[in-house]
């Protein structure tokens, strides 16, 4: 950082030097460290350059660190359901956790697969309906997880019906967003496993995510829907939120003996281009039978196949992001 400051010889400027300040208050809209730095200075002498080294210096590396270690969202989303979503959103979620990143899983689906694919036969005092819909607090309802470093928001059946009741709500598409914007800042990553449809309920997902990663079963139908899904990210980017991008589309349930398997990615690589994860996920029997037992298959079967493929898509999410 030092070595980059030092580098400019350029003339201070009032102006800029507020929104300096009020990104270091907490206004995060003005926390692009390099932008700040190119306005910052404007070819001033090397005496009064070291001066303002000096002075601000701490503030910047502060401002930078906070820059970094602001909190992603990442949506786990594809309205076609079986294509390894949940499988996805549990176990990323459990390898990012066990990389030392805090990690929140949020289940958004009324079926509650995530929820039960973390914590078999536990019984919760709050889920995600009472967050949206009671004003329950987000952070009092996250419960701790058997691996360390994660955290779930469970879902219930209440959810169900939640997209009516959300339907009459004023900005309605905001609300997990308001939600999750006072805990965003206490975790690394936050993950959303999305219910298999584009309602309201995945609206509020796109709405409160950075980014999202699409799932896709190597399977004959694979491309099925999809446009329509990438619309509507579109749509939600144009309208709603503007930092919202495709992180990566993931093959799963990949079986490279077969033919289809490998036709399916190929099509999905001509399709996507660099969008797509170089890691694939393979169709492993410990991947479907981990959730059986509530643990992710960090836990269940770490030496397996499966876990293997999920450790590395945590780096490559890690890097991408």
């Amino acid at each position: 950082l030092w070595i980059f400051l030092f580098s400019f010889s350029v003339q201070f400027h009032s102006t800029i030097y507020e929104s300096f300040l009020e990104c270091f208050a907490g206004n995060r809209e003005r926390c692009d460290s390099i932008a700040i730095f190119t306005d910052f200075f404007k070819n001033v002498s090397r005496e009064t350059f070291l001066i303002l080294t000096v002075k601000y210096g701490i503030i910047i590396a502060t401002i930078c660190e906070r820059k970094e270690n602001m909190g992603k969202i990442i949506s786990i989303i594809n309205q076609k359901g079986g294509v390894g979503k949940t499988t996805t959103a549990v176990n990323l979620a459990a390898e990012l956790a066990d990389k030392g990143h805090k990690t929140l899983l949020i289940d958004e689906d009324a079926q509650g697969n995530s929820t039960s694919g973390l914590s078999k036969d536990v019984k919760f005092g709050k889920d995600l309906y009472d967050v949206l819909l009671d004003d329950a607090d987000a952070k009092e309802a996250a419960v701790k997880t058997a691996v360390k470093k994660l955290w779930l928001l469970p879902s219930s059946i209440d959810l169900a019906g939640a997209e009516i009741e959300i339907a009459g709500l004023p900005e309605r598409e905001f609300l997990l967003r308001k939600k999750l914007a006072a805990i965003k800042d206490s975790y690394d990553y936050i993950l959303i496993d999305c219910p298999p449809s584009l309602g309201l309920l995945t609206l509020n997902a796109l709405v409160a995510s950075d980014s999202i990663i699409i799932p896709i079963q190597a399977e004959f139908y694979a491309l099925e829907g999809l446009s329509q899904l990438v619309k509507t990210v579109q749509v939600v980017s144009r309208k709603l939120n503007p930092s919202l991008h495709i992180l990566g589309i993931l093959l799963t349930m990949f079986d490279g003996r077969t033919n289809l398997s490998l036709q399916v990615a190929e099509e999905v690589k001509k399709y996507f281009g660099s969008k797509v994860f170089r890691t694939v996920i393979p169709r492993t029997v410990k991947l479907s039978e981990a959730p059986s037992f509530g643990e992710p298959i960090l836990t269940y079967a770490p030496k397996s196949k499966g876990a293997e493929a999920y450790k590395k898509l945590s780096r490559e999410v890690v890097r991408r992001d």
